[in-house]
This record gives structure tokens, C-alpha cells and sequence, in this order.
């Protein structure tokens, strides 16, 4: 398939030249279903993107659209600000009895906003509130949001510095393996907070990724997640997990931190919780961490109706019987064995994988031939974008509910923009 470019006036003539994505996708979509979407001139595309992770049972998914065209066709609530209706109880009570129970997690539901950086400034706030301290540990190479209490746990430098102002109260840790495994886990940070020298005010809380999405697809092992729980119990500290693009059964489980076995303090929720793409963010967290004051914060958006209807559609559809885990394991056995593969065929290159569930990243050792990998797929009809702090690594994110054939197909066209851009 030959892409040509179309003419994209009005976009490079009104709208903000921070756009991004569109740079390297230059399409004009107006159609999507399931794992794909059609522009404008008819041509298909397969998106192994999902919208960042907002769309784990894909696009248009035809029962959580069905469920949605019947609320509004009713006239059901749209806006409802933190108001009781019959939407949110729906939502909460699925929430509760296909998530938090079966797990025996007893959190508290916030709704702090509609997006996932709204989600991650209440579990930040709160933390503090609850410590009575400022300080925040976060991890090299994290990314939390792009408001300012997010970007400073936030790795990134080029987008730290669109702050425009001193980024305060986080301190960086190491991540898992930064130092290739050359040095104990958590040596530095027990150091620092053991020693009355060592400049790092007690921290309120620690945030972190399972795995780093933006960051590289940097994936936390278990061991290593389970020894930062524990220190953060035995040094007064809480421990937020920031589950914005790897919950919802991105890494196989519900939560991406089951696998190891913790229990986070706060937890973060957005992105694929509303089931459909719309607006929506959690923030859950223990009983008795619930100290705010009615109103203390609050947000206009926080009660997106439309998107309860389609997140407690998602839950009753895809989670109530345990079948969605079982298969996203198996495609990320599918999706393994071609890497495995790829990496093999280009060995002499340096071209690494790591990944876990349906996310996935492969790794370049020349940075920018990434960027070249993904604008390839995209002249062949495949959708990926790169990820890494210098966007060297090609990232797999495709919707839970692909089929075996779709994933054959994209990584295939994985497979041959690799071998093509050599």
C-alpha cells in the first residue's frame, strides 16, 4: 500500500504547532472499528497504539457502543459533576464486585477528574495531606502527566523543561536494572534515608510504574517491586502505583501490580477504565487514608456519566468470567515469539525486547532507527510509535481484544519495516 500524504491545511494553518502524533501518522482518519481505522481516502490501517492505552477492547468495541447509544437515547445523565445517579452507582457496584472484591482490595473510589494526571495530582495531594510531608520519590525515566505536580516525578527532560518553572519536592530514584544489575536494589535510596546528612527530606510518598510505557517499556520485575513495598511500610512511607496505562488488563491482570503480589497504598487509574476512549480517572486508595474535607478537590468534568456506562459495560463484558487475562497471555506469547524472532534476524544490529501482557518494546541500538521502523510500518498501514527519553525504542501497544490474525498481520508488517529500514 502507497500512502499519500494529504493536504493537511487547516492543521498546519490553525492548530498549535505542539501537535505530535500526527506528524508521523499524516492521515486524515475518519473511520474505526475494532483494531483499525480508514482515513479519508479509504485506506486501512491497523493500530498497534489503541490510543496510548485508551483503548484496550478497541475502537467503536459494539457492546460498550450499544450500551452507550441506549443511555443517551434515554436522555441519561451526561454531566453530572460528583452527583449520585444511576450511572455511577451501576459502575461502582460492577467496579466493586468484579474487581476490588474478587482481589480483596477494600479501596475507596475517587473520581478526581477526566484525565490521568488529574488522577495522579490527587494521589500526590493526598499523600502530603495524609504525611504531612512534601517530598515525592519517583523513578528514572517515569512519566506521570504533563501538569506540573505529575512532570516533577516525571523523568523526562524536554518535557520537564515546558514546565517554565523550578520543578520541586521529587527526588529521582533508580528504576529497576538502571545500573544493569551491577548494584543491590535500593542501596542509594536506603542510604539516603537512613542518613541524617543526606539532604533527602522523609519522603510522603513513593510513585511508581510496573512498567515504564513512555519511558521505554521498562518493566519492574517482581521481586523488585515487592522490596519497594516493603521499604516503604518499614520507612513510613506510601506507596503509589501509578496504573494509568498498564491497568485494565494491560499486562495480563487487572492491576499490573498483582503479579507481584503488593498492595499499593494509592493507586491510579484512567485511560482504558472508561472502556470506550472517554474522558475518565481514578484514584483509589486504602480506608484510612480517607481524611479530605467534602470539596477539598474537586473538578468540573469529574462526573462524565457516558463514560461510567461504557467502563461498567467493559467490566461486565470482558472481566466478570476471568477469560480476558488467559487471553491476553496468550497473545503476548504470540507477540514474544516474533520479536524473539526479529531480534534474531537482526542480532548483528543490537536490537533488543522486553515487555509483558500486550505491551511490548523493541529497542535499537542505533536510536534513531526507531523513528525510521515506525514511520515504515505506517506507509505499510501499521500504527506504532516509539517511546524511550531519546525515542529509541519501537512500542507495541495493541487493544486487548486484537485477534490472533490482526496480530500476525501487524507483526509481520513489524517484521518487514525492521528488514526494510536496515
Amino acid at each position: 500500500m502507497t500512502i499519500t500524504p494529504p493536504a493537511l491545511s487547516v492543521f498546519e494553518t490553525l492548530e498549535s504547532e505542539v501537535r505530535s502524533y500526527c506528524r508521523g501518522w499524516p492521515a486524515v482518519f475518519d473511520r474505526a472499528q475494532g483494531a483499525r481505522l480508514t482515513d479519508e481516502d479509504g485506506h486501512s490501517y491497523l493500530d498497534f497504539f489503541a490510543g496510548a492505552g485508551s483503548l484496550n477492547y478497541g475502537h467503536n468495541n459494539p457492546v460498550l457502543k450499544r450500551a452507550l447509544l441506549d443511555y443517551l437515547e434515554r436522555d441519561g445523565i451526561t454531566h453530572g459533576l460528583d452527583m449520585a445517579t444511576t450511572a455511577k452507582r451501576a459502575f461502582l457496584e460492577s467496579f466493586q464486585n468484579i474487581v476490588l472484591r474478587p482481589r480483596d482490595l477494600p479501596y475507596k473510589v475517587m473520581f478526581p477528574g477526566p484525565t490521568g494526571t488529574n488522577a495522579v495530582e490527587a494521589a500526590l495531594k493526598l499523600a502530603r495531606k495524609v504525611k504531612g510531608r512534601e517530598a515525592i520519590v519517583s523513578f528514572t525515566n517515569a512519566f506521570h502527566g504533563m501538569s506540573l505536580g505529575s512532570l516533577a516525578v516525571t523523568g523526562n527532560a524536554f518535557k520537564r523543561a515546558g514546565a517554565g518553572i523550578p520543578l520541586v519536592h521529587g527526588t529521582p530514584m533508580p528504576f529497576d536494572n538502571y545500573f544493569d544489575g551491577q548494584v543491590p536494589d535500593f542501596l542509594w535510596f536506603e542510604r539516603l534515608l537512613e542518613d541524617q546528612g543526606s539532604g533527602l527530606n522523609k519522603p510522603a510518598a513513593v510513585i511508581v510504574e510496573t512498567v515504564q510505557g513512555e519511558g521505554g517499556v521498562n518493566v519492574a520485575r517482581a521481586e523488585w517491586l515487592r522490596a519497594l513495598a516493603d521499604l516503604c511500610h518499614r520507612q513510613d512511607m506510601l506507596l503509589i502505583v501509578d496504573d494509568i496505562q498498564m491497568g485494565c488488563g494491560r499486562t495480563g491482570a487487572f492491576f499490573s501490580f498483582e503479579e507481584a503480589g503488593i498492595t499499593p497504598d494509592i493507586v491510579t487509574l484512567s485511560k482504558s477504565i472508561s472502556g470506550y476512549g472517554l474522558p475518565m480517572s481514578l484514584c483509589l486508595f486504602a480506608p484510612e487514608l480517607d481524611i479530605w474535607e467534602p470539596g477539598e478537590h474537586n473538578g468540573t468534568f469529574r462526573g462524565n456519566n457516558p463514560a461510567f456506562v461504557t467502563a461498567a459495560a467493559a467490566l461486565d463484558t470482558y472481566w466478570a468470567d476471568g477469560q480476558m487475562e488467559k487471553q491476553t497471555i496468550a497473545r503476548s506469547e504470540q507477540v514474544e515469539q516474533t520479536l524473539l524472532s526479529i531480534a534474531d534476524e537482526n542480532s548483528a544490529a543490537g536490537v533488543h525486547f522486553r515487555g509483558r501482557g500486550l505491551v511490548w518494546g523493541m529497542e535499537f541500538a542505533e536510536k534513531s532507527r526507531a523513528s525510521a521502523v515506525c514511520a515504515r510500518a505506517f506507509e505499510l498501514g501499521l500504527l506504532l510509535e516509539t517511546s524511550g527519553p531519546e525515542s529509541e525504542v519501537v512500542k507495541l501497544l495493541p487493544p486487548l481484544t486484537v485477534t490472533p490474525d490482526e496480530l500476525d498481520e501487524g507483526l509481520s508488517t513489524l517484521a518487514r519495516a525492521v528488514r526494510e529500514t536496515a
